[in-house]
C-alpha cells in the first residue's frame, strides 16, 4: 500500500454524450458525469405559437470544471423538428468549479451561456400548476389566515405584511452526532509543523495523549525534525507551542512528542478498544488535509486486519501494521491524527492511503480514492507508552527472517538472514519450536499469513512474552507450533 506522499496521475473525466433531438436534456448531477436517460413520463410539449419568433438556443458544449458535462440545448434547423421557445431551460447555479477551474464565460460545472425564454402560450400545464399552488396555498391556509388577523390587528395602515422571525430557534445536537464528536475532539487535536535542520519541512496532525503535553503522531510525520529540527503544535484555537521528540518507532510508524510549557488546561481524548471494532461502525477522522487544519471527514470502519506495508518516500524501511481500513477521507496532512468512533473515542491513528492519482490544489501529492489505513489505538497506546516512559520501541519477534516478496502461500523463512546473520535465530523462539529455513508460515493463530509483511505486521499486534500458535508447510505436509514471542528493543 503507498503512503499519503505517493501517487500517480488520476485520467480526466469523459465528457457526456449529446442530448436526443427531440427530447430536452436532463438536468446535470454534481456526482455524475454524465446525463440521466430521459424517462417516459415527460409532459407533452405546447405547440409553438405562430406569431412568436423561432428563438434558436446556443448549442451545448462540455466547457471545463469538475467532469459534469453542460446540458446541451435543442437542436437547430434540421431533423424535421421545430424549436420549442420555452429553451434552453435555465441554466445551473453558477458554482466554481474544484480547485478554481472555471468554464468559458464564467459558467462553473460546464454550463452554456443562459438566453432568456420568449412568452409561452399558456395551456394545461399552466393550469395544473395554479391547482398545485392552490393546493400549497390550502395546506398554509391556517397558519397564512392567523399571520394575517394579528397583522391587520397591530397595523393600522392595513399592511398585510408580516415581518420573519429573527431566529430560527436554538440548535441543540445530540452528543452521538458527528458534529458533538468533533466539538469535543477538535479542541484536543493539534496541526504539527516539522522542519529538518536543512529547512525542509510538512505538515501533519496529532492528539493530546496526557495532561504532561505529551502528543500522538505517526513516525513519518517528524522524523525529519528529529535530529536538530524544529517542531511546532498548533491548536485550533491558534495557541502554538514549541515541541521535542520524546520517541519515535520506525516500524510501528508511530512517534511522541512533548510540548513546551505546556497549558495545564490540556483535555487528552479518550482512548477506544480497537479490537471491539467492528465493519460498519460510523469513523470520524480529523487531520490537515493539504495544510487544511482542523478538518473533519466521515465514514465507515471498511476493513480490520488488513496487512499495509507503508513507506514515506524516502527509501527508508517500511512500516508494518495490522490496519483498520476506513472509506473516510485521508489525504497528506491526515497522518498522525485520530480516527474516532462514533462515541468520540479514538480507535486508531491515520497513518497511510491507497491512491492512483496526483490531485489537490497542485501540490502533485496523491489524494484520497477511499482506502485510507488507521494503526489500531491498541497497538499504538502500548507503543506510545514504552516510549514515554525509555524513548525506545520494543518489538515483539519470532527470532527468524521471512522473505518479503508479495505472495499469496504464506510467509517463507528466508536462508539468509537479514546483513548476513542466521536465517533462525539460535535459541530464538522460532528455533525452538523447531522452524528451519523453507518452511512456509500460513498462519499465526487463526490469522491466516500470505506474505512475509503480514506476519510481521500480525506479530507486531502482539507484546513480547504472548504465546502464539504457528502454522506452517515443510515437504508439502502442514504443521504447527507453539511458541512464545521474544522482544527486540530500538529500531535497529
Amino acid at each position: 500500500m503507498s503512503t499519503e506522499n505517493e501517487g500517480t496521475a488520476v485520467p480526466p473525466a469523459p465528457s457526456a454524450p449529446p442530448a436526443p433531438v427531440d427530447a430536452p436534456a436532463a438536468q446535470p448531477s454534481q456526482e455524475r458525469t454524465a446525463t440521466a436517460g430521459g424517462g417516459t413520463g415527460t409532459p407533452p410539449v405546447p405547440p409553438h405559437p405562430a406569431t412568436a419568433p423561432g428563438a434558436q438556443a446556443p448549442g451545448g458544449q462540455d466547457q471545463p470544471g469538475h467532469g459534469s458535462p453542460s446540458a446541451p440545448g435543442p437542436a437547430s434547423g434540421g431533423f424535421g423538428s421545430a424549436p420549442d421557445p420555452s429553451w434552453p431551460p435555465p441554466p445551473p447555479p453558477q458554482t466554481p468549479s474544484y480547485g478554481g477551474g472555471g468554464g468559458a464565460g464564467g459558467g462553473g460545472w460546464g454550463a452554456a451561456p443562459y438566453q432568456a425564454p420568449e412568452p409561452k402560450a399558456r395551456g394545461r400545464r399552466g393550469g395544473l400548476i395554479a391547482a398545485v399552488l392552490a393546493a400549497a396555498l390550502v395546506a398554509g391556509g391556517l397558519g397564512g389566515g392567523l399571520g394575517y388577523t394579528l397583522a391587520r390587528s397591530n397595523d393600522d395602515t392595513g399592511s398585510t405584511t408580516v415581518s420573519a422571525s429573527t431566529s430560527g430557534g436554538d440548535v441543540k445536537r445530540d452528543p452521538g452526532t458527528i458534529a458533538a464528536v468533533a466539538a469535543r475532539a477538535l479542541p484536543s487535536t493539534v496541526t504539527i509543523e516539522a522542519e529538518s535542520d536543512s529547512g525542509e519541512g510538512g505538515t501533519g496532525t496529532g492528539f493530546v495523549f496526557d495532561m504532561q503535553g505529551h502528543i500522538v503522531t505517526n513516525n513519518h510525520v517528524v522524523a525529519g525534525a528529529v535530529d536538530g529540527g524544529k517542531l511546532t503544535a498548533t491548536f485550533p484555537d491558534g495557541k502554538k507551542y514549541d515541541a521535542e521528540v520524546v520517541g519515535h518507532a520506525q516500524g510501528y510508524d508511530v512517534a511522541v512528542i512533548k510540548l513546551k510549557n505546556a497549558p495545564s488546561d490540556l483535555k487528552p481524548l479518550r482512548l477506544g478498544d480497537s479490537d471491539k471494532v467492528a465493519v460498519g461502525d460510523t469513523t470520524i477522522a480529523i487531520g490537515a488535509p493539504f495544510g487544511l487544519s482542523n478538518t473533519v471527514t466521515e465514514g465507515i470502519i471498511s476493513a480490520k486486519n488488513r496487512p499495509v506495508a507503508s513507506s514515506d518516500g524516502t527509501g527508508s524501511q517500511a512500516s508494518y501494521m495490522s490496519a483498520l481500513q476506513t472509506d473516510a477521507s485521508i489525504n497528506p496532512g491526515n497522518s498522525g491524527g485520530p480516527l474516532l468512533d462514533a462515541q468520540g473515542n479514538v480507535i486508531g491513528i491515520n497513518s497511510a492511503i491507497q491512491s492512483t492519482g496526483n490531485g489537490g490544489f497542485g501540490t502533485g501529492q496523491a489524494g484520497s480514492i477511499g482506502l485510507g489505513f488507521a494503526i489500531p489505538i491498541n497497538q499504538a497506546k502500548y507503543v506510545a507508552q514504552q516510549l514515554i516512559k525509555t524513548g525506545k520501541p520494543v518489538y515483539a519477534k519470532i527470532g527468524a527472517s521471512v522473505s518479503l516478496e508479495d505472495g499469496s502461500k504464506g510467509a517463507q523463512i528466508t536462508d539468509r538472514g537479514a546483513g548476513g546473520s542466521e536465517p533462525v535465530e539460535q535459541g530464538g523462539p522460532a528455533d525452538k519450536a523447531g522452524l528451519k529455513p523453507g518452511d512456509v508460515i500460513t498462519k499465526l493463530d487463526d490469522t491466516v499469513i500470505d506474505s512475509g509483511p503480514t506476519l510481521i505486521g500480525e506479530i507486531w499486534t502482539h507484546k513480547p512474552g504472548d504465546k502464539v500458535t504457528l502454522t506452517y508447510e515443510r515437504g508439502g505436509k502442514e504443521h504447527t507450533a507453539e511458541l512464545t514471542l521474544g522482544s527486540r528493543v530500538g529500531d535497529n
